[in-house]
């Protein structure tokens, strides 16, 4: 996958291209990027901008789009009228998703954009975007308007098909981000960490591009957004003499889960271990409570001919059978905090076994009729009533009426499970 970054260079990759430079290698995304300005700044503050001429601006854009496919373009920092025009004169029959991060004011404070270009930005750029993200400052400047709902309302009748005003509500220890799409708006909230930094703008809007350039819904992609963002400015670095430079090597836990979905699809044949419930595939948070600390697929893993679909979102209680599973054996084997169910098949019990797994099993014909009225109690009786002393691996039963046969792989991580998965699978 191939996407392509707009937008200023900041030598102390805290935010900017080289920012989304290691955004996008976090998910594994090949980015091309096209340098609008080169500025010297630090952790303390900008010293200097000296935006790119109109030719080399011009020539950056055609060497990219007459080479490569591009899946997404996001757009960061313009500076001036005569880049806003460039960008506009090459970008306006582009069909692929394109993600404006208006840069209106950087961290310590100085202007990125010129006060002369913001009417061409408006006339120009937003109408380009198919996701928006200002904060409430950049929301206010390009609307006019200080209420949340009515900026966002204006800043999508200049063009844009869906505004994201970040941080556009906040506590101590909770932030939220209004979502204006067409025909619908509503919050996304998240943990808060009250520390200033540099860079959380620039990770919110790449993953945001990434996440859309795969497929997914702006919902999705807006929690991807603020799982990544909160890892980053956990994980930021203090560095220089300022403001912490945020910082995430880590696939973030959607991240992990979205990938090794990717992995299963690819293990030969394994449309043939697909149930006739499908498949899904959870990854927990550390001693999952409920449902909602589990993160699965609110839909299922599909069988369609020989090829597998995700039919459905990654979310929190996207799943209830396989996330009931994983919760029950945590609670004794807190390690485990991922799960996958398969098809019945006695050859991969049998080679479970031989290879040394942890093979365990329960009876449903001795399930209470109280708890099969229940498909929760009913996982939670069989799960529990078969755990022993061993972490287990394998979990099966052999059903009962109306109940099909399962296998559940557990693992410390969905890349624990692949693994186990793999060697299970393949004959």
């Amino acid at each position: 996958m191939n996407i392509l970054s707009i937008g200023g260079s900041d030598p102390s990759s805290g935010a900017g291209i080289q920012s989304d430079i290691k955004t996008f290698s976090n998910y594994n995304v090949y980015g091309f990027t096209i340098i609008t300005a080169i500025t010297s700044q630090n952790t303390r503050k900008v010293t200097s901008i000296e935006p790119v001429s109109t030719k080399i601006l011009i020539a950056q854009l055609d060497s990219i789009l007459s080479d490569f496919h591009i899946d997404a373009i996001k757009i960061g920092m313009v500076y001036n009228s005569r880049i806003v025009k460039a960008i506009y004169s090459r970008l306006k029959n582009i069909k692929v998703p394109i993600i404006i991060d208006p840069i209106i004011k950087s961290t310590t404070g100085t202007i990125l954009l010129k006060k002369n270009a913001v009417d061409d930005y408006k006339k120009m750029i937003i109408p380009l975007a198919d996701v928006i993200t200002p904060n409430k400052y950049e929301a206010k400047v390009l609307s006019g308007l200080s209420n949340i709902k009515r900026s966002a309302k204006k800043i999508q009748d200049m063009g844009a098909k869906c505004v994201i005003i970040t941080s556009s509500t906040e506590s101590s220890t909770k932030i939220s981000d209004y979502i204006l799409e067409k025909n619908k708006d509503y919050l996304i909230s998240g943990k808060k960490i009250p520390i200033r930094n540099h860079g959380s703008g620039c990770n919110y809007s790449a993953v945001i591009t990434v996440s859309l350039a795969k497929g997914n819904t702006i919902n999705h992609a807006v929690k991807m957004a603020k799982d990544y963002t909160y890892q980053s400015i956990k994980n930021a670095k203090n560095i220089g003499k300022g403001v912490s430079i945020t910082h995430k090597n880590i696939p973030s836990r959607m991240q992990i889960l979205t990938d090794s979905i990717n992995d299963f699809k690819q293990i030969k044949n394994i449309y043939k271990i697909i149930p006739e419930c499908q498949t899904n595939f959870v990854f927990a948070k550390k001693n999952p409570k409920t449902i909602k600390d589990v993160l699965g697929i609110s839909g299922r893993l599909v069988k369609s001919g020989k090829e597998i679909i995700t039919a459905g979102e990654i979310i929190y209680g996207g799943s209830q059978h396989v996330a009931t599973a994983v919760i029950q054996v945590s609670k004794k084997f807190p390690e485990i905090c991922s799960g996958l169910n398969i098809k019945y098949d006695p050859k991969i019990i049998s080679k479970a076994k031989k290879i040394g797994f942890i093979v365990l099993n329960y009876d449903r014909s001795k399930e209470s009729k109280k708890s099969r009225a229940s498909e929760n109690t009913s996982i939670s009786w069989g799960i529990s009533n078969s755990l022993k002393t061993k972490l287990p691996d394998v979990i099966y039963h052999k059903g009962d009426i109306g109940k099909e046969p399962m296998i559940l792989i557990f693992g410390k991580d969905p890349r624990d499970v692949i693994r186990k998965a793999s060697i299970l699978t393949t004959y």
